[in-house]
């Protein structure tokens, strides 16, 4: 008679979500939660909450969902309503593991690809060669600059530089100057 209602969030609207479920759900007895992430150095960073309920029984199952479909950098809550009934160790265990386990199934995945930022300075004569190579080639932009050259951010994988740059020169003449920058990294959908 319990009432489980699973969202997911990316790890960085993670707070927001939290804050916005107790406004939206007031009545709700726990919300509990847990999260997965991979942090700079590659080493995977984990927490849970069981908000009240008995220790074990409510953010852990959440989290082993996560880590067992191998996902990172998101977070999960389940909002419970009380039915009356109590459900025991087992019970509550099996219902959040549940709720998280359809949530993440049913949503949307991205993989998260880390890009470096390559900064292409061109004339104005040479734009709509560079913006064909770049939409023909599918690469990730970011605000393009104009003042008296065009400079185009580009998002590259690391390994690809050289390949975009020697592709660049062929389109421009080897006229492009180019400067690479930091990285970040970008949701691919799978």
């Amino acid at each position: 008679k319990s009432s489980f209602i699973a969202y997911l969030a990316p790890l960085a609207s993670f707070e927001a979500l939290r804050a916005q479920l107790w406004q939206q759900h007031p009545k709700a007895r726990h919300i509990v939660w847990a999260y997965r992430a991979l942090n700079e150095p590659g080493q995977i960073v984990e927490n849970s909450s069981d908000d009240g309920e008995p220790s074990s029984t409510a953010g852990s199952p959440i989290l082993d969902a996560i880590k067992g479909r191998g996902i990172t950098d998101a977070a999960v809550a389940v909002v419970r309503y009380f039915g009356g009934i109590k459900l025991g160790a087992g019970g509550l265990i099996r219902a959040y593991a549940h709720a998280a386990g359809l949530g993440l199934d049913a949503a949307p995945k991205v993989h998260m690809t880390r890009l470096t930022m390559l900064s292409v300075t061109i004339d104005y004569g040479l734009l709509a060669a560079v913006e064909r190579y770049v939409r023909d080639a599918e690469l990730q932009k970011g605000e393009t600059s104009y003042t008296d050259v065009v400079t185009l951010p580009l998002f590259v994988p690391p390994d690809d530089i050289a390949r975009h740059k020697a592709a660049l020169a062929d389109c421009t003449a080897g006229c492009a100057v180019y400067q690479e920058g930091g990285t970040k990294y970008v949701g691919i959908p799978c």
